[in-house]
């Protein structure tokens, strides 16, 4: 089934926000197994937007529109989808005194900007909010629709996974199957290499590419007489990617990588500790954006030279011999925290972040890491480019790959990985 969505601001026109909504809702319909055929944007303007939900109706079964169903007067969403479907606003009492419950619940009045709020087109099905207090709604024409949601990101998600899937999930009759591979490890040019030939191996298999950040996700989407032999036409297609990408795969559909960083720590009873320089902190930021507490011991940023001696026992010698930005300093900072904390594995990371600091053989985006484990030290260094958030982003998930990869190679639990620590 074609799906359009109608994102509504003059805002998003201007560049003072961007669209994260249309790209989350795009992202989300399509693991659903829809066909996201056209996405619009327009200002709030009554004439352009009436215009442009009358043809998205005409042209597409479902229609999701985000924004304009506001407290304020530049908020026409309402008052032009009535229009548009021949109907007009009334006050709904109901929305109205669940409005007043909600506001007064974290301490606010109602006024007169959310009764606007509650003024919803005659005949529409109301779309309850579970985080903000105004309403969403429906609107039908024939096998038509449109829904229409508030545009805070927040309670836009919120709203879709619980009211806007289910009803979408109903209307499917999709013949086709997704399987989405993460990797980590090799640019999109690389990963495309692997799987040359893999679409003409398996007739009706369509492959795609995203580029996430320093990872590329591959789209194995197969389409089949029935979404049964869809589904395993996809995983026939999918179980090849995995053979071919081999150790650039590290998880596949809504897994992170920090969760399977976790997954693979905490299936071997092993724990973590960190030591960190040129990313500050942000390998520990991404590992307790989930609950860590059962494996992650803690971690040290440790930011200047005698940090790194008096904290993790770097030898002041391996310093002036190689620098701070080396594989000796990055191993001894891994062992040292290894040792400090107690834990089975650790890790560390330095480098030159930029956009100072680089020197004649030491280049900015220069990043040492390394990992202590039982079996012993690894180190691996890169050259990133970017900016200096970047290349901090990118030597994070670089370390917390070799984490991956070290668990992976081990093999062990925590009881038979005590006999190779020695």
């Amino acid at each position: 089934m074609s799906v359009a969505l109608l994102s509504i601001g003059t805002e998003l026109l201007q560049g003072e926000i961007a669209n994260s909504n249309a790209q989350w809702i795009g992202d989300a319909l399509t693991a659903l197994g829809f066909h996201v055929t056209r996405i619009e944007c327009v200002g709030d303007e009554r004439d352009v937007l009436a215009a442009t939900l009358s043809r998205l109706v005409d042209e597409h079964a479902f229609v999701i529109a985000t924004g304009g169903l506001g407290p304020t007067s530049d908020d026409l969403t309402a008052e032009v989808a009535a229009s548009v479907f021949g109907t007009m606003l009334a006050l709904d009492d109901d929305q109205l005194a669940t409005m007043r419950r909600k506001l007064e619940k974290v301490g606010r009045t109602l006024r007169q900007g959310h009764v606007k709020q509650a003024n919803l087109p005659v005949g529409c099905e109301v779309l309850a909010n579970p985080v903000g207090s105004a309403p969403g709604f429906a609107l039908a024409r024939g096998d038509h629709e449109v829904v229409f949601l508030p545009g805070v990101p927040a309670e836009m998600k919120a709203m879709f996974e619980q009211g806007v899937a289910p009803r979408l999930a109903r209307r499917l009759t999709s013949d086709e199957h997704r399987v989405v591979l993460h990797t980590y490890g090799a640019g999109e040019s690389i990963v495309a290499e692997r799987l040359e030939g893999l679409e003409a191996s398996f007739p009706g298999v369509v492959l795609g590419y995203r580029i996430k950040g320093t990872e590329v996700d591959v789209k194995v989407v197969a389409r089949a007489a029935s979404r049964a032999d869809a589904r395993v036409l996809a995983e026939q297609a999918a179980d090849e990617a995995r053979d071919r990408l081999d150790e650039l795969v590290y998880g596949e559909g809504d897994e992170t990588l920090v969760q399977v960083v976790a997954r693979s720590l905490r299936s071997r009873g092993f724990t973590l500790a960190v030591s960190e320089s040129c990313t500050g902190g942000l390998v520990a930021k991404e590992l307790t954006a989930l609950p860590a507490s059962d494996y992650f011991a803690g971690g040290t940023v440790t930011y200047s030279n005698a940090a790194k001696t008096k904290l993790l026992g770097v030898s002041e010698d391996t310093l002036r011999g190689h620098g701070a930005v080396s594989a000796e300093v990055a191993a001894e900072m891994a062992e040292g925290a290894r040792r400090s904390f107690g834990t089975d594995v650790a890790l560390s990371v330095t480098g030159i972040a930029g956009p100072t600091g680089a020197t004649a053989d030491k280049p900015v985006g220069l990043v040492y890491w390394a990992v202590a484990h039982p079996g012993g030290t690894v180190v691996s260094h890169r050259i990133f480019s970017g900016t200096r958030g970047q290349i901090q982003l990118a030597a994070t998930y670089a370390v917390l790959d070799e984490v991956r990869r070290a668990c992976a190679s081990l093999r062990l639990s925590r009881s038979s990985a005590r006999g190779l620590s020695g």
